[in-house]
């Protein structure tokens, strides 16, 4: 009998269980965003620019996802994960996107600017073109969300007919993130000198799913849809501290990612 127990335990797959592994993934994402009010507020101004419209700014396939000097040109995400059941799992991440209010764009502005000719004025739904001199408004280095998420994962390698689960296993998986923001943003705003710095703004949701590939026991590539609620409440522009922005907004993400997962 316990021969035959000793012979079960060999040959159980490495991948069988999942508690107390450790999860490392790096990769690369797309996002889009939400139509967003923005608020601006300092000494001689009061504004507020109405559905601005955004969007990310992509590198594509490219080396300075991996070179350290580089990795937050491009738009990436960094996960360490811990299984503490053969399913659930915890983690820590951030995804590093990029937010750019579109240029040039025409929206409606609400508010008093004064003090700031040729801008001065009272706006009531007044549309605006977004020019340079008036506005430029970016989280480009970046709209960093550094959040801790709860996820469960589910191997389905026998909805394919695969056995040898060490050798290639299918999974899907899904999960809740919060966490906050923190990012640099890069605003011009009528002339003034940017603050350029990282700086707590505010705080974000996310919910994911996606499909998992392991291969050879160890490595790891993985696909995932991401969606979340973004709350800024604390945007700095300049370096006045009397000056700052606030807005709120959905984001949605597409993720690719490599990595492994294993046991110390």
């Amino acid at each position: 009998m316990t021969f035959a127990q000793n012979d079960t335990i060999k040959k159980e797959r490495y991948t069988a269980h999942n508690k107390a592994k450790f999860t490392l993934a790096w990769g690369g994402n797309r996002a889009v965003f939400s139509h967003s009010d923005i608020h601006f507020v300092g000494a001689d101004y009061n504004f507020v620019v109405q559905n601005a419209v955004a969007h990310d700014k992509p590198k594509g396939w490219d080396i300075d996802y991996i070179l350290p000097r580089r990795m937050t040109t491009p738009q990436t995400n960094f996960k360490l994960g811990y299984f503490i059941t053969d399913k659930y799992s915890i983690s820590i991440g951030e995804d590093h996107m990029k937010y750019v209010m579109t240029q040039n764009q025409t929206a409606n502005v609400t508010g008093v600017i004064d003090g700031n000719p040729p801008f001065n004025g009272v706006y009531v739904n007044t549309p605006t073109v977004m020019t340079e001199e008036f506005l430029m408004f970016e989280h480009t280095d970046g709209l960093n969300y550094i959040y801790t998420e709860f996820a469960r994962q589910d191997d389905i390698s026998s909805w394919f007919g695969i056995k040898n689960t060490d050798k290639f296993q299918v999974n899907i998986n899904e999960g809740f993130g919060i966490g906050l923001l923190y990012p640099k943003t890069d605003a011009s705003l009528m002339g003034k000198e940017r603050h350029d710095d990282f700086h707590i703004s505010g705080y974000g949701t996310s919910l994911k799913a996606g499909i998992n590939f392991t291969i050879f026991k160890y490595f790891t590539i993985e696909g995932d849809v991401k969606g979340g609620y973004i709350n800024m409440s604390d945007i700095r522009t300049t370096k006045s501290a009397s000056d700052h922005a606030s807005q709120y907004f959905f984001f949605a993400e597409t993720i690719v990612s490599f990595g492994g997962i294993f046991r110390i």
